[in-house]
C-alpha cells in the first residue's frame, strides 16, 4: 500500500506559457491526471494513497492528505493556482513532515521503542517543477540548505 505524494510547483513562474498557449501549471496538472489514470489500470494500485502538496507556505501547502478521497484530490488538483515563490526546500520539508506524521499515526514508527520492520509502507515523492531559481523571502539561494533534518540536497544550475 504505497503512498504517492505529488509535490507541485505553484510559484508564479509556473504561469509561463508554452508555444501551445498552455501554462506550465496546466501541463503539471495534466501529468498528474495521466499518471493517476494509468496507475489505476494496474491491479496492484488498489491500496495506493495519494497526497498533494504545493509550494505554498505551510500549512496551506498541504492540499490533500492521506485521509482524503480521490474526488477531493482531483478537485484540489484542478483548483491549483500559480502564485508566490519557488520554495522547494520548505515544500520538501512539508512533504517529509507529512509522511512522518502518517508513519506515526499508522503505528509504523514507535518513537523511543524502535521501528517495526515487518510494517512496510513505501512512500514516493514525485516533484514537478519548472526548475527556475530557488527563492524565498530573504533572497535567491544557490542551494537548498538547512531545511531538511536528515536529507541534504544540492542543486546546481545546468
Amino acid at each position: 500500500m504505497p503512498i504517492l505524494l505529488f509535490l507541485l510547483d505553484t510559484s508564479a513562474s509556473m504561469n509561463q506559457r508554452t508555444y501551445l498557449g498552455t501554462t506550465y501549471l496546466d501541463i503539471a496538472k495534466g501529468a498528474v491526471e495521466v499518471f493517476m489514470k494509468l496507475r489505476a489500470r494496474d491491479p496492484a494500485s488498489r491500496g495506493d494513497r495519494y497526497m498533494l502538496v504545493t509550494f505554498d507556505d505551510p500549512p496551506y501547502g498541504v492540499k490533500a492528505g492521506w485521509k482524503e478521497n480521490h474526488a477531493t484530490f482531483m478537485c484540489e488538483l484542478k483548483n491549483l493556482q500559480a502564485s508566490g515563490l519557488t520554495t522547494l526546500g520548505h515544500a520538501l520539508r512539508t512533504a517529509f513532515d507529512l509522511l512522518n506524521l502518517n508513519r506515526l499515526v499508522s503505528g509504523i514508527d514507535n518513537y523511543g521503542q524502535g521501528r517495526n520492520p515487518f510494517f512496510l509502507e513505501p512512500s514516493i515523492i514525485i516533484t514537478i517543477t519548472d526548475g527556475n531559481k530557488l527563492t524565498h523571502s530573504s533572497g535567491v539561494p544557490d542551494e537548498v540548505r538547512g531545511c531538511l533534518v536528515h536529507h541534504w540536497v544540492q542543486f546546481s544550475d545546468a
